[in-house]
């Protein structure tokens, strides 16, 4: 599973105009999907992003997390961030899942993050043609990969 989380001070997300979801000073996390994951690549990125220190803390250094700040969570899902760009100018996206298998780990994402964050998570929807909008806060854009947890 890849994750790309954006510190922002707000983002949206909508479909056919009319936004779907919103937060104001959180997290913005898209999620791309590939076969080879599983349970434990959610419950690893879940506890991981819930206890990740984003956030300044009064003296100006980055060690409060989204639950710290109370922050919101908004959890898009990405199959692109699986793009294979080694060949060619057209990506490939041959290692992102199969929509059943990305859904339902898509779902148990969103489950562990609500668990982990003790909060609400606002939403994209599963495979929709979305616009997604935010204002980066920092910039802060960190990239990460369930693979590479060693």
């Amino acid at each position: 599973m890849r994750l790309v989380i954006q510190r922002v001070s707000r983002a949206s997300v909508s479909i056919s105009g009319q936004i779907n979801a919103e937060i104001a000073r959180g997290l913005l996390i898209l999620v791309g999907i590939e076969e080879a994951d599983g349970p434990d690549d959610v419950e690893w990125l879940a506890t991981k992003v819930a206890k990740m220190r984003l956030f300044a803390d009064q003296a100006g250094l980055i060690n409060l997390s989204v639950k710290d700040i109370d922050g919101g969570l908004l959890v898009v899902s990405q199959f692109t961030l699986h793009a294979s760009t080694r060949k060619g100018n057209r990506p490939s996206f041959i290692r992102a899942a199969r929509p059943d298998h990305a859904r339902n780990l898509y779902e148990d994402f969103l489950k562990a993050l609500q668990r982990e964050a003790e909060r609400e998570i606002a939403t994209g929807v599963f495979a929709a043609d979305m616009q997604v909008e935010l204002v980066n806060d920092g910039p802060v854009t960190i990239w990460m990969d369930s693979c590479q947890r060693e």
